[in-house]
């Protein structure tokens, strides 16, 4: 089969192999690809290999001999999977590969956020502050203990859940929004109505995934029903925020900070208001990409690959 690889370079900059995948077929292997160049790059393809090229009706329409789609990553909100059904091209995702490199993630913006250890350190090695300074500590910034505050998790699957389980080691009181039975969530996990949720969390994480009914999650309604100084960190895809109400949020103190792994747009526009809003803490889409989550991935989508071949899809969504 022929296989064609449309956005490698970000699960594969050079530290990883395509061996297993290529073993299986005629395999061309891009580093980028733009939407104008999709149907060319893949005219003849039957197995096609993309993290975020999306994949449209009309573009699917004009593939004539594509038969599957591996997406790169565990979100597929990029296809037309009801296109793809129609037209009898098999959809499969990477599920679970990186929950434990979210759960690091999650784990170090908020104690960015309490802690600002980054920002320490720059004063001190760059600056010299420290050594010039008359007492032996000093701190410019509020230094938050998270023990006793109430953690709120809004989408208890997998990655939540672990998050949690951080909130809890660390002395946290941990609520959660879920459509779980109470019975069904994990030791020290309270079940709360979404009014106790938003009035109440001193730190909210959210581990939803995109839908219409999640898109604008925290916006202006959501914010005004938070505790004053409440923090924010967002993991999960960048529409769940409002960017421009959290960024107003920021400026007037109503939020104490917001930690994200994840923008609307992507890469980040200059003229993003969180940008210029005070108490942002970013990282630009890396929670997923530790080497051994990419690893993982890697071993998956061979995988995904192999059994499509074989005729027996598996991880199909």
């Amino acid at each position: 089969m022929k296989i064609v690889v449309l956005d490698g370079y970000a699960l594969n900059p050079g530290d990883l192999s395509w061996e297993g995948i290529q073993a299986l077929g005629e395999m061309t292997i891009y580093d980028r690809t733009d939407v104008s160049d999709i149907v060319e790059r893949c005219g003849d393809a039957e197995i096609v290999l993309t993290n975020k090229v999306p994949f449209s009706a009309e573009t699917l329409g004009k593939l004539t001999h594509l038969k599957m789609i591996g997406v790169m990553a565990t979100g597929y909100n990029i296809i037309d999977t009801q296109a793809a059904k129609q037209q009898g091209v098999t959809v499969c995702n990477i599920p679970a590969y990186s929950t434990a490199s979210v759960v690091q993630s999650v784990t170090s913006l908020l104690l960015a956020i309490t802690n600002r250890v980054e920002h320490y350190t720059h004063q001190i090695v760059e600056e010299k502050r420290w050594s010039r300074n008359a007492d032996f500590c000093y701190w410019d910034t509020a230094l938050i203990e998270l023990d006793k505050k109430r953690f709120g998790v809004y989408g208890l699957g997998n990655i939540g859940s672990r998050v949690a389980m951080v909130a809890l080691s660390l002395g946290m009181e941990v609520v959660a929004i879920t459509s779980k039975e109470p019975s069904a969530l994990p030791q020290g996990v309270t079940k709360v109505d979404e009014k106790t949720f938003w009035s109440t969390c001193d730190v909210i994480s959210l581990h939803c995934p995109l839908t219409p009914n999640t898109q604008n999650l925290i916006c202006e309604s959501t914010l005004t029903q938070m505790k004053q100084g409440a923090i924010i960190i967002n993991t999960s895809r960048g529409p769940v925020v409002n960017e421009q109400d959290v960024a107003n949020a920021l400026k007037s103190g109503k939020l104490a900070a917001f930690g994200a792994d994840v923008l609307c747009t992507e890469p980040a526009k200059e003229d993003n208001p969180l940008l210029s809003a005070p108490n942002v803490f970013l990282t630009p889409h890396i929670a997923w990409a530790t080497f051994e989550a990419r690893t993982r991935l890697m071993n998956i989508l061979t995988q995904n690959v192999k059994a499509f071949i074989n005729g027996n899809p598996i991880n199909s969504v």
